[in-house]
C-alpha cells in the first residue's frame, strides 16, 4: 500500500474549501480520463458511494468509494470526510480535511492509502509518487476553481 499526504493552505473560508473538494463530479473534471458519479444522487452523507470511472474503452474501470465519515465544517470547526475504496481494482481509503489555518486562511489535508489489487507491494515505490502527482494536481485544481 502506498500512503500519501498532501497539504495546502488557501485563502478561502472553511466552507468554500470544503465545497470545492467535496463536489465529487468536479474530481472528474480535474483528473485525466476520469468521470465521477454519485450514488444515490443528491447531498453527500454517510453511505453515499462515489464512483470514479477511469481509463478508456475496454481498459476503463470503476473506483467505488463509500463515504464512511461525513462531518462538514460548522461554526469555524474543522470538517472531515473519509472514503473507503471498495472497487475491483483500487483499494484503500482517503480522508479530506479542512481546518482553520494561519491568518484566516484554510488548511486542507488529503491523506490517502492506495493499493492496486494484484499489484505486489514492490511497486509501491512507483505508485506513491504517481499518486502524489495525480492527486496533488487534482487538489490544486479543485481549490483554484470556484
Amino acid at each position: 500500500m502506498a500512503n500519501i499526504l498532501l497539504e495546502r493552505t488557501v485563502p478561502l473560508p472553511l466552507d468554500e474549501a470544503w465545497r470545492r473538494i467535496t463536489l465529487w463530479p468536479r474530481h472528474g473534471e480535474v483528473v485525466p480520463w476520469t468521470a465521477v458519479r454519485v450514488v444515490p444522487p443528491g447531498p453527500t452523507r454517510v453511505g453515499t458511494v462515489v464512483v470514479a470511472r477511469s481509463g478508456a474503452g475496454a481498459l476503463a474501470f470503476d473506483d467505488a468509494m463509500e463515504v464512511t465519515v461525513w462531518q462538514p465544517p460548522e461554526d469555524g470547526a474543522p470538517g472531515m470526510c473519509r472514503l473507503e475504496k471498495r472497487g475491483r481494482v483500487v483499494l484503500g481509503w482517503a480522508e479530506l480535511e479542512v481546518r482553520p489555518g494561519p491568518g484566516g486562511r484554510t488548511r486542507v489535508v488529503w491523506r490517502e492509502e492506495i493499493r492496486i489489487r494484484l499489484l505486489p507491494s514492490f511497486f509501491d515505490g512507483v505508485l506513491r509518487p504517481s499518486a502524489r502527482y495525480v492527486f496533488g494536481r487534482a487538489l490544486n485544481r479543485l481549490l483554484r476553481r470556484p
